[in-house]
């Protein structure tokens, strides 16, 4: 573990929980069956720092020709995944989750990276935000997405490995040595409850 000695100032740090949603949860295209598995982490994390938790949430575009470049082929590929198809409360945060907003907030993104919503960084900056606690999905696209975009951005990045899910065991586990090892001087894998010790 590369986050034996990090230290997180309370106010300038977020937890940003990737797209734990039912979309994601349930019996879908996207089903990551071990999202249940971590989510009592990730539960662990917001129910004591939801005032400085934000949720992303996945939102695909109405149909695959509402969707800009590369994403129109996706769409093309998954057209039962479009807010056409499908229900609309599978894009809701899991259950046990969604009682943390307000005073957490949840916010929609268009792509795999929370920084594809507009404003985003922005954002954070205005706030002084400089740590983000990234858990959620998955481990090998959006979450890696989002933590790459964020270092791009200056942010350091702690990553609770045991709150991060993937449908991919392989993936998942070398990425978490790929941040551990290429990215040690931006990057904290830690556990949990390492994390909530020193937070």
């Amino acid at each position: 573990m590369n986050g034996a000695g990090f230290r997180l100032e309370a106010d300038a740090t977020l937890h940003l929980c990737v797209d734990m949603q039912r979309l994601f949860a349930e019996a879908t295209a996207w089903h990551v069956p071990w999202l249940p598995r971590v989510l009592p982490a990730v539960v662990e994390i917001a129910s004591r720092h939801a005032q400085h938790t934000v949720f992303t949430r996945f939102a695909p575009p109405a149909t695959p020709d509402a969707a800009d470049g590369a994403w129109r082929a996706y769409y093309e590929r998954w057209p039962q995944m479009t807010r056409a198809a499908l229900d609309p409360q599978l894009l809701d945060l899991v259950a046990p989750l969604g009682r943390f907003v307000p005073p957490a907030r949840a916010v929609d993104k268009p792509g795999n990276s929370a920084f594809s919503r507009p404003g985003f960084a922005a954002a954070l900056k205005r706030r002084r935000i400089d740590t983000l606690v990234v858990t959620g999905g998955e481990t090998d696209v959006c979450v890696l997405a989002t933590v790459m975009q964020a270092i791009d951005l200056g942010f350091r990045i702690v990553l609770p490995t045991d709150a991060l899910c993937s449908t991919s065991d392989g993936a998942h586990d070398a990425l978490v040595d790929l941040f551990r090892t290429r990215f040690a001087a931006q990057v904290d894998a830690t556990t949990t409850e390492e994390l909530l010790r020193r937070w």
